[in-house]
């Protein structure tokens, strides 16, 4: 197998010192090789994934942590091919939305909780912003873990998450009630093609001690976005009409013109209106 250290300077080259870790349960570790060597897939083959292997991902992707075994994710596959041409025209800049073999959306249900609450005869409101954040990082967890079980067995993924950019629409396709909220979508195939592995902020920035600090951070991001683009140089600026045309675009640059634009307006809106006071 590779080497960590050669697999830790291929996702990160932030020129930190990789020490080659010994032992057995580290040595030959196909799950951490996997990890490091992981890509988003946005083209796929024509091959439709087995049912019962999609089954077997999504039982073990329900087996991933969640806050106090609460467990406020549900994992909705869409197999309806009607309601997947409707969704996929709202985003025709994304063709793999439409087109992938398997498509999932994960849910933070924070309504079931709610419901035991009811069905129990305890006083449970679920709609508060805890309720909201604890539902949304268990669908996270969720999507996460299929997402690592799908490449381990050769899939490919790819998360959507412009589908909360449409979510008036949306929510009626998935006859989401009240307190249900998309996360995430994911496209699942098997790749046509290898991808590239993305190269990842330095460590000095992502990774600290004891105390926050991001002083340093000017310097090495702008040794980031040159090794970077080296690399794989992102070929179109977003919003020139607005930004201008930046003589060097870097990925910090791509990343800053993207947030400029704020996705999600709808979000907050619709969250209130279906059972949320986020209070």
């Amino acid at each position: 197998m590779t080497p960590y250290s050669e697999l830790v300077n291929q996702r990160f080259a932030d020129g930190l010192a990789a020490v080659e870790p010994t032992g057995e349960a580290v040595e030959g570790n196909a799950f951490l090789h996997q990890l490091f060597t992981r890509k988003a897939v946005r083209r796929y083959t024509d091959e439709v994934p087995a049912d019962a292997l999609l089954d077997l991902l999504t039982a073990g992707a329900l087996c991933a942590s969640g806050k106090s075994d609460f467990q406020q994710a549900t994992v909705l596959r869409l197999v309806d091919p009607a309601v997947r041409a409707q969704i996929g025209a709202m985003f025709p800049a994304m063709p793999w939305i439409g087109s992938s073999p398997a498509f999932f959306v994960f849910l933070g249900d924070a309504r079931r909780l709610q419901r035991i609450g009811e069905l129990r005869d305890k006083p449970v409101y679920n709609g508060s912003l805890e309720g909201f954040f604890n539902a949304s990082v268990d669908a996270a967890l969720v999507m996460q873990t299929f997402m690592l079980a799908a490449e381990s067995v050769g899939l490919g993924c790819c998360p959507i998450s412009v589908i909360r950019n449409r979510i008036d629409e949306i929510a009626p396709l998935l006859g989401l009630p009240d307190q249900v909220f998309p996360v995430v979508g994911l496209c699942v195939g098997y790749p046509a093609e290898p991808g590239h592995v993305s190269l990842r902020l330095p460590r000095a920035i992502t990774v600290q001690r004891d105390r926050y600090d991001d002083s340093a951070m000017p310097e090495h991001l702008d040794r980031y976005d040159r090794t970077r683009d080296a690399r794989h140089a992102i070929t179109q600026q977003r919003a020139t009409a607005k930004f201008g045309v930046a003589p060097f675009y870097g990925w910090s640059e791509d990343k800053a013109r993207q947030a400029a634009d704020p996705e999600g307006a709808a979000f907050p809106k619709y969250l209130r209106a279906h059972g949320f006071t986020l209070d």
